[in-house]
């Protein structure tokens, strides 16, 4: 699989109606520690969870590769009034049946959810793959009873992929996919 890296510092910020999606820094370790401790913000994605705060700089430093390496990656979701995150998302370059695709990941803390903000986010995420990177397979690999983010994912665009479901690291794994017709 190769991927060549296609910077765009475009992507550092992203606006929406209600939301800024910015780069993560070092200013966002907090947040990506407690979003990842939290057994209910994780609870379809049990394998994410993360116990110490070395495990949440190792995940931030990750985040950062992506981003120094392919100029994109997961955004730190705020809304324009406050600087408190709700949450992460974005997307990254990962291996699907030996092709380079990109992963939609979404992960917002409880205390947001009900109010369109991860729709409205991995809908920017969505809408800037299709943008700067028109040829890549957008993805989000779903749980069956997670029935909010497939919401998330149908809002965001994308389609049902049925012939892509798969076992993953928490279980079964249902696809969503943004062009059904490309298997890459």
């Amino acid at each position: 699989m190769t991927v060549e890296p296609v910077p765009t510092r475009d992507a550092e910020e992203l606006r929406t109606g209600r939301l800024l999606l910015r780069r993560p820094g070092p200013e966002d370790l907090d947040a990506i520690f407690a979003l990842h401790t939290d057994p209910e913000a994780c609870a379809h994605n049990p394998s994410d969870l993360v116990e110490t705060r070395k495990e949440a700089e190792l995940l931030l430093l990750r985040w950062s590769h992506q981003w120094n390496r392919y100029g994109f990656g997961y955004w730190t979701v705020r809304r324009h009034d406050s600087a408190e995150p709700l949450g992460f998302c974005g997307v990254k370059i990962v291996g699907f049946r030996r092709h380079p695709v990109l992963n939609l990941f979404y992960r917002f803390f409880p205390s947001s959810w009900g109010a369109g903000y991860a729709s409205e986010a991995a809908a920017a995420a969505v809408d800037w793959a299709r943008v700067h990177r028109p040829d890549d397979l957008v993805i989000a690999r779903v749980r069956p009873e997670n029935v909010a983010s497939q919401r998330v994912a149908l809002r965001a665009g994308l389609v049902r992929a049925d012939e892509f479901d798969s076992s993953g690291d928490d279980g079964t794994d249902w696809f969503y996919v943004s062009n059904p017709a490309c298997e890459g």
